[in-house]
């Protein structure tokens, strides 16, 4: 199958996209008011984590390397999809999100006191239930994380092909 773009190019635009929606959560924390919870903060980890292999994948020549990384980012985005999931189906509707995965895995990276404007929880889930165009923000971040691990079980098909 050819693919509209290279596996290299298509891994930067991956990368790119989900670099783009820290920004633009970090903007809309910062700016608008919309502060994150636990599961916002490991979808925002999440997303870092594919950025950083889109960008590793752009840039490595070596063909197997590549692969790897659009590999490794199929089963992140998967985990990311489980987390707005579970965000949009349970968290959201409970009084309180402490001590869950999601808070368990923010402190235990201990990222929030690293970089505490990006990684620190400052709200509960419920009340960091948003909308943006009328539909929930984590269920944007679930669409996201579906193109992510779709358009990267693609790449990685189309490198294994093009020998």
């Amino acid at each position: 199958m050819k693919l509209p773009v290279s596996p290299r190019a298509g891994l930067a635009l991956i990368g790119l996209a989900c670099a783009a929606s820290v920004v633009a959560a970090s903007v809309g924390q910062h700016r608008f008011g919309m502060q994150p919870c636990p599961w916002c903060i490991l979808q925002r980890i999440l997303f870092i984590m594919i950025a950083l292999l889109g960008l590793l994948g752009s840039v490595l020549d070596v063909r197997a390397l590549r692969i790897g990384t659009a590999v490794l980012m199929v089963p992140t985005a998967l985990a990311g999809t489980a987390a707005a999931l579970y965000q949009n189906l349970v968290a959201s509707k409970l009084p309180s999100c402490d001590l869950t995965l999601a808070d368990k895995i923010i402190s235990g990276l201990g990222l929030d006191a690293w970089q505490p404007e990006l990684f620190e929880v400052r709200a509960s889930c419920a009340d960091a239930a948003v909308k943006l165009f009328g539909v929930p923000f984590e269920l944007w971040s679930l669409l996201l994380f579906v193109a992510v691990g779709a358009g990267a079980a693609l790449l990685a098909r189309a490198a294994w092909q093009a020998r």
